[in-house]
């Protein structure tokens, strides 16, 4: 009985840590899952799964953002004026997403202090998960203004013919992950020797 009772109090005595623990570990996932998805171009909205031509065409130096606006653009019967404004809104806006995701090197920093921290510090994970927030929702919103920008130099049937090819992609890359996901370690489990 005596043990039964110095078990519980361990238990309850741990469980405040444990709690900590696992808001530090969530922090740190989470930063580090936004920040890969922005590397990648994955994040929502950005050329990750159910969106739009991507963040990728939004990434990289100036020459790689023109051969991916080149690449979009081909076969869809695009003027040379076209592909010029294009390549400026997705050039501005790389320009823009750069500024974004270097100021976000602070804030995985920052989570990893609160996270490595003796004691983690409840109040300051949520003020940094708010503001790894606000980030994601102004990139998200910079990559949604250039893609109006964009539509707008597009003829309709220029953007309809897009929306095709990204709905193939989109298909594509779902087979794909589908198929990956079947192979040995995709899912944790260790290859068969």
């Amino acid at each position: 009985m005596v043990e039964a009772r110095i078990e519980r109090s361990a238990i309850a005595a741990t469980a405040p840590l444990m709690r900590w623990l696992a808001v530090g570990v969530l922090v740190v996932a989470a930063a580090s899952a936004a920040v890969s998805a922005h590397a990648q171009g994955r994040g929502p909205g950005m050329g990750g799964h159910g969106s739009g031509p991507g963040l990728m065409m939004f990434n990289g130096p100036p020459e790689h953002i023109a051969r991916m606006v080149d690449r979009m653009l081909d076969g869809l019967g695009a003027t040379d004026a076209q592909r010029g404004q294009i390549k400026q809104i997705a050039q501005a806006a790389a320009a823009d997403l750069k500024v974004q995701h270097d100021g976000s090197r602070g804030l995985r920093d920052k989570g990893m202090q609160i996270f490595a921290a003796p004691t983690i510090d409840a109040a300051a994970a949520e003020s940094l998960r708010q503001q790894m927030q606000a980030q994601h929702e102004q990139a998200s919103k910079r990559v949604l203004q250039a893609m109006l920008d964009v539509g707008k130099v597009l003829t309709p049937e220029q953007r309809a013919k897009l929306g095709e090819r990204m709905k193939q992609r989109q298909a594509m890359m779902q087979d794909r992950l589908q198929r990956m996901q079947g192979q040995p370690g995709m899912r944790g489990e260790r290859p068969k020797p």
